[in-house]
């Protein structure tokens, strides 16, 4: 996805395809009590006659993801005998159409973009993967609903079917601050969007400052607003209303939209809400912008941004100590919406059928194949079946368990959107609304530039 690469994922040469091994088991099967070993054991006993297969796999995982990947694959490499390759590409999104296109698929692709993926199925170049299948993310993640819909797309004959597994997810809906601070000033962890207005003004009435908020990032500068914007639409419109905007069904000029882009701006167009003040938001780039949490005295209080966000925290930040996250609330006049969280997620497909690519989604339908990863870094999942005692560490245990009881998923909007407007007309409309201009002429704006498309 644009923004998660935004957001730090190194650019790399092309990783050369790769076998996985069994000598390259990162735990051995049996011997920690918080993996599920029996479910490994069983799916082995029922793959065993794929000795000698092969299978391809072409993925957005590189770097240290892709170590990670790799000793997932080698669970699956040791239980089946499948002789299965990697490789990933700078340019995956385009190198898959390409391959696809030219007749020569990997067996396993996966994307983090289900707008491509819908692309490629009804052009005929995904296999259905079935209802049973289908049934069973229903029945088994948090907001499975919502995964099915990211996974179900209309083939070449027109048809609707489950083509895409959700395996690894991301969380955008959090809020951070450091927990001294709270202790120090007498302030509670808000539990409603209502109890987060009034800690603000309440830091406010204190002589702090609550907000901390930076749109830069060079030529994608804005980007930070649009997640504003999209965890209040779920927090203040049904999915569907937000599902129809990312496809221009409902206008960015529609009340609905204007709205959450006004309740945004009652936050950072605020000059007591942020700090620097309002002119600082925009000019503030947002790998800077949660330093303020640590200044002494604190520059502010809190920070919304998604679960990456640490990495940009002063070096030697404990986790859970020296930082910590909250759910982004909702509001209590809106409980009818349940628990939305916004995020993103990578989804597997089959682009060449084989028994070897099926018994690899089967093989991701096992908390191991998710513990494993868990157990290291970087990896959250709505699996409800998986032991969150295998997290590396409690910031991940409970950005899980937020995946996991979430009643709605959805994907970031922008992401969701052409290219021109996501990552273009969106962006740049956040950084003019934050300068001055009304939530109503900014949204006239970038809906005329949605119009102007072809």
């Amino acid at each position: 996805m644009r923004k998660t690469f935004l957001m730090g994922v190194a650019a790399a040469a092309l990783l050369a395809a790769g076998a996985a091994s069994a000598a390259d088991l990162k735990f051995a099967p049996g011997q920690d009590s918080k993996f599920n070993w029996k479910s490994y054991d069983d799916f082995k006993a029922a793959h065993a006659d794929l000795k000698g297969e092969q299978m391809t796999i072409f993925g957005p995982w590189r770097g240290e993801d892709e170590a990670f990947f790799r000793s997932i694959l080698a669970y699956f490499t040791e239980a089946t005998g499948v002789d299965a390759k990697y490789s990933s590409s700078e340019n995956y999104e385009q190198q898959i159409v390409i391959d696809t296109q030219a007749g020569s698929p990997p067996n396993i692709a996966i994307l983090p973009q289900p707008g491509l993926l819908a692309d490629l199925a009804g052009k005929g170049f995904l296999t259905p993967l079935g209802d049973e299948t289908s049934a069973w993310v229903k029945e088994n993640y948090g907001a499975g609903d919502s995964w099915v819909g990211y996974g179900t797309y209309k083939g070449k004959d027109g048809k609707e079917a489950f083509y895409a597994f959700p395996y690894k997810a991301d969380v955008k809906s959090l809020v951070w601050y450091v927990p001294e601070n709270f202790k120090e000033a007498g302030y509670k962890v808000p539990t409603t969007m209502e109890e987060l207005h009034a800690l603000t003004d309440q830091i406010v009435k204190d002589g702090g400052v609550p907000w901390c908020i930076g749109l830069g990032s060079g030529g994608a500068t804005g980007w930070p607003a649009t997640d504003w914007i999209e965890d209040i639409m779920l927090r203040q419109q049904k999915p569907d209303v937000y599902d129809k905007w990312t496809t221009n069904e409902v206008k960015f000029t529609d009340p609905a939209v204007v709205a959450a882009v006004e309740e945004f701006g009652s936050f950072a167009k605020n000059e007591k809400y942020v700090s620097g003040g309002v002119a600082a938001v925009a000019a503030t780039d947002f790998r800077d912008s949660p330093k303020g949490l640590f200044g002494v005295p604190p520059k502010c209080y809190l920070h919304h941004q998604a679960s990456f966000i640490p990495s940009f925290f002063p070096e030697g930040t404990k986790l859970g100590q020296d930082a910590d996250f909250f759910y982004m609330p909702t509001y209590a006049a809106h409980a009818d919406l349940g628990k939305p969280v916004l995020g993103a997620g990578t989804l597997v497909t089959v682009t060449k059928d084989s028994k070897a690519a099926r018994a690899f989604v089967e093989f991701l339908k096992t908390p191991i194949a998710h513990e494993v990863w868990m157990a290291q870094s970087s990896f959250l999942t709505p699996y409800k079946g998986v032991n969150t005692a295998a997290y590396a560490n409690d910031q991940m245990k409970r950005e899980g368990e937020i995946l996991t009881t979430a009643t709605t998923f959805r994907f970031d909007g922008s992401d969701l959107m052409p290219g021109k407007i996501g990552a273009g007309a969106f962006w740049t409309g956040m950084v003019d609304f934050v300068g001055g201009k009304s939530a109503e002429d900014t949204a006239k704006e970038i809906q005329g530039a949605w119009d102007a498309i072809k």
